[in-house]
């Protein structure tokens, strides 16, 4: 057995211990590793300034723009950790009550998963996001980063790390792997860690999906929308638009693709595009909005670009006839991450809604606002498309599962049954579990 693995077997142990902690104990631990990367921020900067140097013309752009951590980023990260600890305790909580019988209840239970393996790219913000959002939830976690940001995540997961220590969490219940060797070994490990999380490009989280038999949960490529409706309000559709693209375009929840109804093209095009091609943004366009943006340096759009997603300041922009037709190519060519409607007609935003498969469905709103921090949920474990389990933004309710409790005093089946069974009352009541009564 490989250090590695018996490491992970040691971190399946303390998932035992860490589901048990007090929500006292797990807050004072949040509130530690916070001050702490306060405390260490610049030697973070420094361990990521040398990941940066060492990175520099070896790595696509948008990777590197993941990758650069300024003091900015870090007091995210702190304002991260604080908002996970401030957010109730999931663990033990009552999610449904249903009395069998008098004196016979049922409760269902919100409890950890046990074992999270979370592997990311370039990010250096998800060592604190995973590890807050894993401790408050009760879960153990085993990381592991890309090798662009060694040095970057080792400072955050040692400084994390001996801070949780400091209030009575086990360090066994934090692992962090750091060779690209460990990363085939723990995708066997499929009897001790209980769900995978990916972070990183469409090809990346396709490519752990199919090797292992570790139930995944990730995303697919974010092929993001903002549909500008025929009954939108102009600088309305603009602000959104241009956030939407442009405020962070390495992302997954950026835009990538802006759907124009026909009847307003020939007015609300050339805004658009002005407004996105001063903010860098590359205009790809279909061959019918050429005559909307004359004069424009505008690239035309091949059919490729329909699902492209460019992790980039390029945008593909296309008309459409309408509503219909919008939500119609949404759910052909997009993703089912994110998208979003611009108008002002409510009977449009409500077919909208109804009407495209998506985790995230935005009305007059940007498209980044689809991440777990900006929903309340403190920070992000990742973000799934799927529709088991977990879906869109995951916070902690996405490293919870549930137990069944029977509470009882000496009932048996063979009451139940028979000419002269007693009767289920199944009656749902609003009840928590209470051992001391």
């Amino acid at each position: 057995m490989s250090d590695l693995t018996s490491e992970v077997i040691e971190a399946k142990r303390a998932a035992l211990a860490l589901a048990a902690l007090p929500s006292e104990t797990k807050d004072r631990a949040l509130e530690a590793m916070a001050a702490a990367l306060e405390s260490h921020k610049a030697g973070i900067l420094e361990a990521n300034a040398e990941d940066v140097r060492d990175s520099e013309g070896k790595i696509p752009p948008e990777m590197m723009r993941r990758l650069k951590t300024d003091a900015g980023k870090v007091d995210d990260m702190i304002a991260s950790m604080k908002s996970v600890a401030s957010l109730p305790d999931p663990v033990g909580e009552t999610m449904d009550t249903v009395e069998l019988d008098e004196g016979l209840t049922l409760y269902q239970i919100r409890c950890p998963i046990g074992l999270v393996g979370v592997i990311f790219e370039a990010r250096p913000e998800v060592v604190p996001q995973i590890m807050s959002l894993c401790l408050k939830s009760g879960n153990a976690v085993v990381f592991k980063g890309g090798s662009e940001a060694k040095r970057s995540n080792r400072a955050l997961f040692d400084i994390l790390r001996d801070a949780a220590a400091s209030e009575g969490v086990p360090k066994e219940a934090f692992v962090l792997m750091e060779s690209r060797e460990d990363v085939s070994e723990i995708l066997k490990l499929d009897g001790v860690i209980d769900l995978l999380v990916p972070r990183g490009s469409y090809s990346f989280v396709k490519y752990i999906q199919d090797n292992t038999k570790i139930p995944v949960l990730g995303h697919s490529a974010g092929v993001c929308h903002v549909y500008i409706d025929g009954a939108a309000e102009l600088q309305k559709a603009i602000d959104v638009t241009v956030d939407s693209k442009a405020q962070y375009p390495a992302v997954c929840n950026a835009a990538e693709q802006l759907l124009v109804d026909r009847k307003i093209a020939k007015f609300i095009l050339p805004r658009v595009a002005d407004a996105l091609i001063a903010k860098g943004v590359e205009i790809r366009a279909s061959p019918e909005c050429m005559p909307h943006l004359l004069g424009l340096p505008v690239k035309e759009a091949t059919e490729a670009d329909k699902s492209a997603e460019y992790d980039d300041r390029i945008i593909n922009v296309r008309i459409v006839d309408g509503l219909e037709d919008a939500i119609a190519q949404i759910n052909t060519y997009g993703s089912h991450h994110t998208d979003c409607i611009v108008t002002e007609d409510r009977r449009a935003a409500e077919r909208f809604i109804k009407g495209v498969d998506s985790a995230d469905v935005m009305v007059n709103a940007s498209t980044r606002f689809a991440d777990g921090y900006r929903f309340g949920k403190g920070a992000e474990i990742g973000i799934s498309t799927g529709k088991v389990h977990a879906r869109g933004p995951m916070g902690m309710e996405g490293l919870c599962i549930y137990k069944y409790v029977v509470i009882g005093n000496g009932q048996k089946v063979a009451d139940y049954t028979g000419p002269h069974a007693k009767k289920y009352l199944h009656r749902h009541i609003q009840k928590k579990l209470d051992l001391g009564e």
